[in-house]
């Protein structure tokens, strides 16, 4: 499944991902096969940041 390219929809599936179904940011990107920075970046790059202590980008 290719990523939304939008990053308000990314923020929205990788949130959602990480909420219902992972423990941990590593473990999504392990599992679907994504490059975790690449991710992190362009989510940084709409204004979000990852928070571990909530396990969301925000």
């Amino acid at each position: 499944m290719a990523l939304p390219q939008d990053p308000f929809m990314l923020l929205s599936y990788v949130n959602t991902q990480l909420r219902d179904n992972y423990e941990s940011l590593d473990d999504m990107c392990d599992s679907l096969d994504i490059d975790k920075q690449s991710l992190v970046e362009t989510l940084a790059a709409a204004g979000f940041d990852y928070i571990e202590a909530v396990k969301q980008f925000k």
